[in-house]
């Protein structure tokens, strides 16, 4: 097993893993409306599946919202 932080709490997951995979496992409600970061770094949509996890990544799922007056 390998320990990666999903949202600043520690996951642990079976490697290989990808984003797509990942986003599956944290039952993500609305996987096409979130943005994930990986370390830092914004990954582009149509790479979540061929974007791979590893050992002690940093992931955020980000979701925007909309709204005001």
């Amino acid at each position: 097993m390998s320990k990666i932080r999903v949202n600043g709490e520690e996951q642990e997951i079976t490697l290989p893993l990808s984003l797509g995979e990942l986003i599956k496992q944290n039952d993500v409600s609305q996987p096409n409306m979130v943005s994930i970061q990986v370390n830092g770094a914004f990954v582009f949509r149509e790479k979540y599946d061929e974007t791979s996890v590893n050992e002690g990544d940093e992931v955020d799922f980000l979701y925007f919202m909309g709204g005001g007056c």
